[in-house]
């Protein structure tokens, strides 16, 4: 395909999935407000650790998920169907030998952990432990569904979210009215619907690849040049996984070990708007990334490499325009959302959005040694720095910090990968050079120092009693944030070629009546 053939699938790909996200990301943030006040802060902080801990237990199957999806991409960008075939089986065959291993780990040891290790009152125990077994449950369909997820983004049919997260949201919406007609224990009621609604929509993405994909018929069959291929890959990134469960599940372990679940609680909100605001990028990314690897695969590295820098730099835009408001109005949109606001929450919230923009560049630039093959030298040394934060979060807690230290170390620590390792990896590994890595860095910064002081002046403006609607305040923060960062980004952000094309398509689109 040519390039512009490639840019306009990457645009409706990337408009399905933004299609898919607002709608999930709205009914998200309501429902979870609903379920917050349904099960109270302890029992939502409860859900949350004992799905951590399975999560931390899976932390294998993450890694082998970057493999798959990169071999999968690969051999699709190189039009070889039977080794793409092999591949897939191959792939599958490994998740579910992972995947018997994951459950006997998890329902003995991962069992006893909860019963000996994890705060929970006694009168909470049996649901708690009802929620754990659903979660590890959930875990097989979700370890098993990696190489079928993986072929819908090398298909790049991205189409299949949009439309079935109608669906995902009408049963979502059904859990929360369910949740308070239920006569059973709330806690157990959530973690059962929620993992109904879970396996249901794994089943219909299978079945919907099953249907239009022919390397997707599984056969049970390991190709040993594949394996070895693929395990040597995910080998490197297996390191890389356990860092980032250790600081995300990991996380929420340690912080119920010293401090109630209602702390536990504010982290998973802070997580979770952060989340919500962070898909505006992974969305981008997921529609970027592909096309990043294929022109890589086909040997177009200049093509490759002009992608992942205007996409890097793009993400960052579009994460700075949600994260300053966000971090500048961070209590009252909790307050807005929740109704009820756990201790720390808002703090949380601040760091975790700030260390979003750090984790833009880890994330983006990590592309493209995911589309040479080469992440030996990076599993190495980003999961170790990860690794550090753990221990050191200990200490911290045991000496009697506040949680808060957590966000803090992750803020450094993300700070140092995205600025510092990652592009020293790339310009040593791929062959970018520092003019590359300016090349972002530099409009980037410029973005920030000029878009940050109007809104921050506002800031401190309408809360110094000037104006006596908390609610107006809120909404004039937010709107001068938005304003002041697409302003900004429009003028020294992007160039004048592209500020054409952008201008032309609007017209366009009012000539002919669209917008």
């Amino acid at each position: 395909m040519s390039a512009q053939t490639n840019n306009k699938t990457i645009a409706k790909n990337t408009l399905f999935l933004y299609f898919r996200m607002m709608i999930t990301m709205v009914i998200s943030l309501f429902t979870s407000r609903v379920i917050l006040q349904a099960l109270g802060v302890n029992d939502y902080g409860i859900y949350h650790v004992v799905g951590g801990l399975v999560g931390l237990l899976s932390f294998v199957n993450n890694a082998l998920a970057t493999g798959s999806s990169r071999f999968l991409t690969y051999e699709l960008g190189t039009g070889d169907f039977k080794k793409l075939e092999k591949t897939f089986s191959t792939v599958l065959s490994v998740h579910i030998l992972l995947c018997i291993a994951i459950v006997l780990v998890a329902e003995t040891i991962g069992l006893w952990f909860v019963y000996n290790k994890l705060i929970i009152a006694p009168e909470r125990m049996d649901a708690a432990v009802y929620a754990y077994h659903l979660s590890v449950l959930a875990a097989v369909f979700t370890i098993t569904q990696v190489p079928y997820r993986a072929s819908i983004i090398s298909h790049e049919k991205m189409s299949i979210y949009a439309y079935t997260s109608i669906v995902e949201v009408v049963l979502k919406l059904v859990i929360v009215y369910m949740i308070y007609v239920s006569p059973y224990d709330k806690l157990e009621t959530y973690a059962t619907l929620f993992f109904i609604v879970h396996v249901s929509m794994t089943i219909y993405y299978r079945l919907y690849c099953i249907k239009n994909f022919k390397e997707t018929h599984y056969k049970p069959v390991i190709d040993k040049p594949i394996i070895k291929e693929v395990l040597g890959y995910s080998g490197w990134n297996l390191f890389a996984n356990t860092a980032i469960a250790l600081n995300n599940q990991g996380a929420t372990i340690l912080i119920n070990m010293f401090f109630s679940p209602g702390v536990v609680a504010a982290r998973a909100i802070a997580n979770q708007v952060n989340m919500s605001a962070f898909h505006f990028i992974t969305n981008f990314r997921t529609a970027s990334n592909p096309q990043i690897v294929k022109r890589y695969a086909a040997g177009d590295y200049e093509a490759s490499k002009e992608l992942l820098l205007n996409s890097t730099k793009f993400s960052y835009y579009l994460m700075l325009i949600l994260a300053l408001p966000i971090t500048l109005v961070a209590e009252p949109l909790l307050h807005l959302w929740l109704g009820i606001v756990p201790e720390y929450a808002v703090a949380f919230l601040q760091l975790t959005v700030i260390t979003s923009l750090f984790q833009v560049f880890d994330s983006s630039f990590y592309t493209a040694l995911y589309a040479k093959g080469r992440i030996r030298e990076n599993a190495m040394i980003s999961p170790t720095i990860l690794f550090l934060t753990f221990p050191i979060v200990y200490v911290f807690f045991r000496l009697g910090y506040s949680p808060l230290v957590l966000a803090w170390i992750l803020l450094i620590a993300y700070a140092m990968l995205g600025l510092v390792v990652k592009p020293l990896l790339i310009i040593k590994i791929v062959g970018y050079t520092w003019k590359d890595v300016l090349s972002v860095f530099v409009p980037c910064l410029k973005i920030t120092m000029l878009a940050v002081p109007i809104p921050l002046m506002t800031y401190f403006f309408v809360n110094s009693n000037i104006l006596e609607s908390k609610l107006l305040a809120f909404f004039i923060i937010v709107l001068v944030s938005i304003i002041s960062v697409s302003i900004v980004i429009w003028i020294c952000g992007i160039n004048q070629q592209l500020r054409k094309k952008i201008i032309s398509l609007v017209a366009k689109k009012i000539k002919y009546g669209v917008i």
